[in-house]
């Protein structure tokens, strides 16, 4: 195993500034990395995150969870495992794919999208990531737990505490204390929410979740108010920064920009190149529940594992040319993209692979396609490049962009 003195620490300013770079010297010289202050072993290859997020053997499991999310969340579904995970899973998957999820949400999606973008259409300039990237997923999930959008500031607040939470590498006590308080002002919220639609089911994803049963199990009142805290977060902020990077990527790549203005079945595809080449969650952790040989070293039993998906997802011997956005790569499939035999990571991969996929991938290409209806000429503020910050979630912060109005 490397030590990481050639490496720039994952909590310094130098690797917030510029991670792709310091993904690169540790695949090729520091492929696992203990590192002090997290308290955890790094992994930066493809084959090593690969193989830690499909867990063939059961080598690493979500114990890491308790007490990485639950402070934040309560217990979730992504801390189960074996029967009690899948069946949990079975009541909560369906509302995400297939007939419900089109039926049901797509219109949901079209309209919180249409209604954002009617805001601005008529203006010429808008901040895609402050008007638009950041509100419509929040929007959306909202409205389908068929909750109260005018409580979206909250809903933001509280989502944007749960990430720098999870995100807390350097474990700052302010963060950790307003994360902690944030479970507690949604529990207060949620609950009384929960039992009166126990009452009043209707046709809203909050009623399929506390009507739904499988084998006999149904969801607490505690079980449905984590599922929705975990959705809200996990769905809120990498959906926003998805939308922004697909954005960022296309603007700085104006011939791929016109080719799928030109034709919108390319929306998946930049949607899947962006996932692989600035995804919106960079690393994940797993906990060993053996010991473990990866290529570059051994990890002990009941060791934390951070597997980084920014690093894995530009590993050279996957992917060719791997620091270059491209939306036509035949290195990357599609048609697998947004499911469990996906082969980028940032989904991450097996019994854990994000429930959401399809849902994000529906808010992706009903997104897109109407912000380039309404801006055909879409381009970047004078002077202005497109940045991103984070660590543990990575987007852009900022996104100006001019059009020319569309006249209705």
């Amino acid at each position: 195993m490397s030590t990481a003195q050639q490496v720039p620490d994952i909590l310094s300013a130098e690797f917030a500034a510029a991670p792709y770079p310091a993904y690169q010297v540790m695949r090729e010289t520091a492929p696992l990395i203990w590192h002090e202050a997290t308290q955890s072993y790094i992994v930066s290859r493809y084959e090593d995150v690969e193989r830690v997020f499909k867990d063939k053997a059961g080598e690493f499991t979500t114990d890491n969870y308790a007490w990485q999310i639950e402070p934040v969340h309560g217990k979730t579904i992504l801390q189960l495992s074996g029967r009690e995970h899948a069946v949990r899973r079975a009541l909560v998957a369906p509302a995400f794919r297939g007939s419900d999820l089109e039926q049901k949400f797509l219109p949901v999606i079209e309209r919180n999208s249409r209604e954002l973008i009617d805001a601005f259409r008529h203006t010429g300039s808008v901040d895609l990531v402050a008007d638009y990237a950041t509100r419509f997923p929040v929007n959306v999930i909202a409205d389908m737990l068929g909750l109260d959008k005018a409580d979206h500031a909250r809903f933001h607040r509280w989502y944007t505490a749960v990430i720098a939470f999870l995100g807390n590498l350097s474990g700052d006590p302010e963060v950790t204390a307003a994360g902690e308080r944030t479970r507690v002002e949604f529990a207060e919220y949620m609950l009384p929410i929960i039992r009166d639609r126990r009452e009043n089911l209707g046709e809203d994803l909050l009623s399929t979740l506390c009507a739904a049963e499988v084998d006999g199990v149904r969801m607490s009142d505690e079980d449905v108010k984590a599922f929705c805290s975990l959705l809200l977060a996990a769905g809120g902020e990498t959906t926003d920064k998805a939308i922004a990077g697909i954005f960022a990527n296309l603007l700085v790549n104006p011939d791929q920009l016109a080719a799928v203005r030109a034709d919108r079945s390319l929306i998946p595809r930049a949607f899947a190149e962006t996932l692989r080449f600035t995804p919106p969650v960079h690393m994940i952790m797993r906990q060993s529940a053996t010991e473990v040989k990866l290529s570059g070293g051994t990890i002990p039993a009941g060791a934390t594992v951070t597997c980084l998906i920014g690093a894995a997802n530009r590993d050279e011997s996957r992917y060719r040319d791997p620091d270059r956005f491209d939306i036509f790569r035949d290195d990357l499939t599609t048609t697998t993209a947004f499911s469990a035999a996906a082969d980028h990571l940032a989904f991450a991969l097996g019994r854990h692979f994000c429930v959401g996929a399809l849902l994000a991938k529906a808010e992706v290409e009903i997104g897109v396609g109407q912000l380039l209806d309404a801006m055909p000429d879409v381009r970047l503020a004078d002077g202005f490049e497109p940045a991103e910050q984070g660590v543990f979630t990575r987007g852009p912060q900022s996104l100006p962009v001019r059009f020319t109005p569309v006249r209705d």
